[in-house]
């Protein structure tokens, strides 16, 4: 059993490092995914070779993201979130660094192993002290992950823009965000993370009685997290090179549509909590696939950099709250044991950050990147058809 933790001090203490912990997650990879294309340059590699050397990063993370909960389990939420950042500091640089593209691949792929544990071991943080506070605020810390995406961007475009060298660049951020880390550390929540409750035990003893029912829902929430990730690694992968190569922006510019989903995801995530209150997570998973589809397929019809920025936006607001959806009606399937179906859908959905990148990439070289950015649109209509699976009003929160 976890502490129960009831000094409200403690309680708001450990919020704001968790938040912290989200921060540094999402600013880490968000300083160096502008400067992919450098390295593509660099190295002269083909749009399939570029795709096929960034999609190491989610493979490192769905290898590695099974091993998560066994790892927790040894060493603590609390600990393995600021070690695993410490790695993907120290990774995201190695691959800063690397003159090869075999060292780079190598790298990605171990920083992406890292953050696959941080990922888990800070969710699992989050919910713990969900449980504390008495009411959700997991949508709000995974907007506090893209406010830390939007910075960490923002900070690249900058170092783009003042010509700073890759290399200091990421070291030099890295070594901030490890700084944040490390201080949180001492304000979360620590000891062991099992929670076994009085729901927990009923779902563990109906685990046998769940049938195909749950399997078909489970799957859908993970096509749903599955089309969040294929929006995400757009932007991460290829908004960027598309504006800078396709349209002609220049290097400061084609940031910007990166920021802009990034930035846009962040204000869905930060009032999503409230329209879910409102409108039930279905309605609002329908709404957000509407307007990635109709946002991103409208700027690919009619191509320019500034609707292309805008259907960047427009995917960033539209998938805003979906993985974070897919997860929390997850962890609430009956007939699975506690934490396995957030734990599937939180591997599964990784196999979208692999597949994505060489699909796209090879679209690319048969057609054109405009073409392969389709897969923006189609993630948006995936997420309307599967929004069956999330609830039409949102649940009571577990305390």
């Amino acid at each position: 059993m976890a502490p129960v933790v009831s000094n409200e001090a403690q309680i708001r203490g450990a919020r704001r490092a968790v938040a912290a912990l989200f921060l540094t997650n999402g600013a880490l990879f968000a300083n160096l995914a502008p400067r992919l294309p450098e390295i593509k340059a660099d190295l002269a590699l083909s749009n399939t070779a570029y795709g096929t050397v960034i999609a190491a990063y989610p493979i490192g993370a769905l290898a590695a993201g099974l091993a998560a909960a066994a790892l927790i389990r040894r060493l603590t939420s609390a600990r393995l979130a600021v070690l695993g950042t410490a790695g993907i500091a120290l990774l995201t640089f190695a691959a800063a660094a690397s003159p090869t593209t075999l060292l780079v691949a190598v790298a990605l792929f171990a920083g992406g192993a890292c953050d696959a544990v941080v990922d888990v071991a800070q969710n699992t943080q989050g919910l713990r002290v969900q449980r504390a506070h008495g009411r959700s605020i997991i949508n709000s810390l995974h907007g506090i992950w893209s406010l830390g995406a939007v910075l960490g961007s923002v900070m690249a475009a900058g170092a783009i823009a003042f010509h700073v060298p890759r290399e200091l660049h990421i070291g030099a951020t890295g070594v901030l965000f490890v700084g944040v880390a490390v201080t949180a550390y001492r304000y979360l929540l620590h000891g062991p993370d099992a929670v076994e409750d009085e729901h927990d035990s009923v779902n563990g003893r109906r685990g046998r009685g769940a049938g195909r029912r749950v399997y078909l829902t489970l799957t859908l929430l993970v096509v749903i997290a599955t089309a969040g990730s294929v929006v995400e690694d757009a932007g991460s992968s290829w908004a960027t090179l598309y504006l800078r190569d396709d349209l002609g922006a220049a290097g400061g510019v084609a940031v910007l549509g990166y920021v802009a989903l990034l930035a846009f995801q962040f204000v869905g995530r930060m009032t999503g909590d409230r329209l879910v209150d409102r409108f039930g997570e279905r309605a609002v998973a329908r709404a957000g696939g509407s307007i990635t589809a109709a946002g991103m397929g409208a700027a690919l019809l009619f191509p320019s950099v500034p609707s292309t920025i805008a259907g960047f936006a427009a995917a960033g607001i539209g998938i805003a709250t979906v993985i974070p959806a897919a997860m929390h009606a997850a962890d609430r399937l009956p007939g699975l044991r506690a934490g396995s179906g957030l734990t599937a859908v939180a591997w599964l959905m990784r196999l979208g950050f692999v597949a994505a990148p060489p699909v796209v990439g090879a679209i690319a070289d048969a057609t054109s990147l405009r073409i392969g950015l389709l897969v923006v649109p189609a993630a948006g209509l995936a997420v309307i058809a599967a929004a069956g699976a999330l609830s039409g009003r949102r649940p009571p929160t577990r305390s």
